[in-house]
C-alpha cells in the first residue's frame, strides 16, 4: 500500500487517537502534526479546510474531518 496520509491532532483528543489507532490496524502509514504545539500550522489548517477541530486527516488528496471510517476506506479507493 502507497498511501500516506497526515493527521493533523491535538494533545488532548480522544478522536485523534481513534484515527491514529484506526490508521494503524488497516496499516496506512501516517505522520502526526500537533497543533497544540504548532498553532501556525492550525491557522493554515483553518484555512485550507474551513475547520476547526481535530483530527483532520489528508489521504490521497482528501481531507477528512473527524474519525470517519467510510471517508477513509473511500479515500483509499479513489
Amino acid at each position: 500500500m502507497s498511501e500516506k496520509a497526515t493527521v493533523y491532532v491535538s494533545s488532548t483528543c480522544p478522536y485523534c487517537t481513534l484515527m491514529t489507532n484506526y490508521l494503524d490496524e488497516i496499516h496506512v502509514p501516517y505522520e502526526t502534526i500537533n497543533v497544540s504545539t504548532h498553532p501556525a500550522v492550525g491557522e493554515r489548517l483553518v484555512e485550507l479546510t474551513g475547520q476547526m477541530g481535530v483530527p483532520q486527516t489528508q489521504l490521497n488528496g482528501k481531507w477528512i474531518i473527524g474519525f470517519d471510517p467510510a471517508s477513509i476506506h473511500a479515500a483509499l479507493d479513489a
